[in-house]
């Protein structure tokens, strides 16, 4: 039987008999129709896998947490990317292969090129749906932390920051990942469509950026974000 895994923000212990949230219990009972007696795992973001068994699925669906395991799946690379506001599935896309290739946050990034302008109602509706495609990636891609995605911030909010060991993608730069040295934590700071103005890229340089060079050939928002990201796992990271 197929290994369903399921986050839902509840504390658990071993011999605790739980409720699973509405649109968990939906999913198991009609659209993978689980019966009474099989074995999910769930996941709340401290870490941990816990084993847990349908024991009944009248009304709501309970099960009992019968295991506690450590996930180790996390890499040794605390990798914060910091992405312009990419338009519609982009951004879905973006934040779900982001999300499996092992960063520990993702903050959308307000910059001068960004087609997308939120506002009002809309910036709260917007990060609740990422919040979702990135919870359900950890569970699909075998993690047990959630990727936090905080409300969008100016350029100038996250360069007035400290201590990002930052990189710029700039296709004038001379330095590539090869030739910097292993870090344990890094941002990666990218562009949307548009790509990041000459002069966003000399405010990132100036508050301490690394300009940095992927290759001789232009990429897409969405193609430089996950090969930044996996080159550095790559080097640095699992």
């Amino acid at each position: 039987m197929k290994k369903i895994r399921l986050y839902q923000n509840t504390m658990f212990k071993v011999g605790d008999k739980v409720s699973l949230e509405t649109n968990n219990g939906h999913h198991l009972l009609k659209v993978l129709r689980f019966p009474v007696g099989s074995t999910i795992t769930l996941f709340n973001g401290d870490g941990f896998d816990y084993q847990a068994i349908v024991m009944s699925t009248k009304k709501t669906c309970k099960v009992e947490v019968v295991s506690q395991q450590k996930n180790e799946s996390e890499s040794s690379l605390d990798l914060t990317l910091a992405q312009g506001i990419a338009k519609g599935e982009k951004m879905d896309f973006l934040i779900q292969k982001a999300v499996e290739l092992g960063v520990t946050r993702i903050i959308p990034i307000q910059s001068e090129h960004c087609v997308v302008r939120l506002k009002g109602d809309k910036v709260a509706k917007r990060i609740d749906h990422w919040q979702k495609i990135a919870n359900h990636a950890c569970g699909q891609s075998g993690r047990s932390v959630i990727v936090d995605i905080p409300l969008p911030q100016t350029l100038t909010e996250l360069l007035n920051q400290t201590n990002h060991n930052g990189f710029v993608l700039h296709h004038r730069a001379t330095e590539n990942l090869q030739t910097m040295g292993k870090t344990s934590r890094a941002t990666i700071l990218i562009g949307p469509e548009g790509g990041l103005s000459d002069t966003e890229i000399k405010q990132a340089i100036a508050a301490g950026f690394q300009p940095l060079l992927l290759g001789k050939r232009v990429l897409r928002t969405e193609t430089a974000s996950l090969v930044a990201i996996a080159n550095m796992q790559l080097l640095w990271g699992s």
